[in-house]
């Protein structure tokens, strides 16, 4: 039994971590957000409701510069302060807002948020069991090693997720009758927005897809379900 014990304690402080995490993101959003109402949006979220068959899509707004959106595992959806300040300027429309906040319901609908927990877990124990064996066989480096592995492990399922919210995005405006636009010109406006600069990591160490990437992505959905190849024709 005592030579599991160490095992059995990694999993323990891995889950502990964990909600700790979870609890202090709830935290914060719960301090720092209040219900987004806004007369401009109701018209693009209220056809997202309509899509969705539910008497209306609540947004909160996270009161944070940084220009972003995300998802909690309760199912409440967050738009930045930043991302909102650049809708009031008229950098983002009323459709494209409502385009993130298809993706951020994207993330609820297919549980990512609740599985991110669940992952992150699971991430972390596994870092730390793989630590305390490479720490053997590396010492000094075998943390390290063992953490850049899981990152990249987490990298992937993270841009797996980003994938399928987006497929979710664009069905959900399709059937909204936006389309797919507003999606795909947010996206190609957030790196800009968000402040990014110079050359980007290699796809494999980032947590979402490359921007062309997640467009191309999209436009072979549209593609596949209204029978329209990329080039305008009819497909047979």
């Amino acid at each position: 039994m005592m030579k599991f014990l160490p095992i059995l304690l990694t999993l323990v402080a891995a889950v502990v971590y964990a909600r700790l995490m979870a609890w202090r993101t709830a935290r914060e959003l719960d301090t720092r957000s209040a219900e987004l109402i806004d007369p401009a949006l109701r018209p693009a979220l209220g056809r997202l409701a309509a899509a969705l068959d539910i008497p209306r899509v609540r947004v909160h707004l996270y009161d944070v510069p940084m220009v972003n959106a995300l998802a909690l595992h309760d199912g409440r959806i967050f738009v930045t302060r930043g991302l909102y300040d650049r809708f009031r300027a008229g950098q983002v429309t009323d459709e494209e807002l409502a385009a993130v906040v298809a993706h951020e319901l994207g993330h609820v609908a297919l549980g990512h948020a609740r599985r991110r927990l669940i992952d992150f877990t699971g991430q972390n124990a596994a870092a730390m069991g793989l630590a305390l064996v490479l720490g053997r066989i590396i010492p000094g480096l075998g943390p390290l090693v063992a953490q850049w592995l899981m990152g990249l492990v987490a990298a992937g399922l993270s841009r797996r997720a980003e994938y399928e919210a987006d497929e979710y995005a664009a069905a959900l405006l399709m059937k909204a009758g936006m389309g797919t636009a507003p999606l795909k010109r947010l996206l190609a406006k957030l790196g800009t927005m968000a402040g990014r600069r110079g050359a980007e990591p290699p796809a494999w160490l980032m947590t979402h897809p490359r921007t062309e990437a997640r467009i191309a992505a999209i436009e072979a959905h549209e593609a596949r379900w209204t029978g329209i190849s990329a080039g305008g024709d009819a497909r047979s």
